[in-house]
């Protein structure tokens, strides 16, 4: 039976059974296999890999396998280290913009409150999570392995942590963002954009404590929902500025 020796770096192991992590492994096959399919039949999604060499040489996602070969597989910041040209790795985005699975609300919540343009719904299925994801070029952040492995994702992520607020500390640093976050710039609601109003405007709307106390006001300019800096301000700030620095610290 045809076989390759697999090494697979870093983060890369997180998919993969202990006894094949951080150590070199045989992998048999039959037949002719691309070395994406290969890679995801060991169950590691192919947005995660960033370079692969066969043989010490770079090659693409369409490559076909062949017995005795030794392949090497590199997540994001390993593939950078080596500075190496890679047939894999996709074109830089002009800007992160994200798309989450129904897993993961409070983080698309979190995401918005940062600033990200984030699309989520507890009701997208995993071909439009893709299609979107592929359409808009769009980060694709999910815990579903299934749906990262489609053929049309290009940009994706498998969120390892279960625990919201540590989620938003993984994407600030997995995509380097704290430099670029602007609090308080989307509708955690919608994602609507958020733009100053002027008090007398939605006067009406405002309960009487509200209407006393506060100035300083933003209206979605696609669901319409009111925001002002209330009594909950300071503890929001405190968890964007806690966040922050979490992520920024390695």
């Amino acid at each position: 039976m045809a076989h390759a020796s697999f090494r697979f770096h870093d983060e890369l192991n997180d998919f993969l059974p202990a006894s094949r992590r951080a150590q070199r492994f045989v992998h048999e096959f039959d037949g002719t296999v691309s070395i994406k399919d290969m890679i995801e039949s060991l169950g590691v999604p192919h947005p995660e890999v960033f370079l692969i060499l066969v043989n010490g040489q770079s090659v693409d996602f369409s490559y076909p396998v062949q017995s005795g070969e030794q392949i090497a597989i590199y997540p994001l910041a390993q593939a950078r280290r080596l500075g190496m040209s890679s047939e894999v790795e996709p074109p830089p985005l002009d800007e992160y913009r994200f798309i989450l699975d129904a897993h993961l609300g409070r983080l698309a919540a979190h995401l918005r409150m940062l600033g990200f343009d984030t699309l989520y719904r507890n009701d997208y299925d995993d071909e439009e999570l893709a299609l979107v994801s592929s359409r808009e070029q769009r980060i694709l952040l999910s815990r579903d392995l299934g749906v990262l492995k489609r053929g049309i994702v290009t940009y994706g992520y498998f969120v390892r942590e279960t625990n919201p607020e540590r989620q938003v500390v993984e994407i600030l640093r997995r995509y380097n963002l704290p430099a670029v976050v602007e609090p308080f710039k989307r509708c955690t609601r919608c994602n609507g954009l958020l733009l100053e109003v002027r008090k007398e405007e939605i006067y009406d709307r405002l309960p009487a404590e509200t209407k006393q106390h506060y100035d300083d006001f933003r209206l979605c300019q696609s669901c319409d929902q009111v925001y002002w800096r209330g009594s909950h301000f300071q503890r929001i700030q405190q968890f964007i500025d806690g966040v922050i620095q979490d992520a920024q610290e390695r």
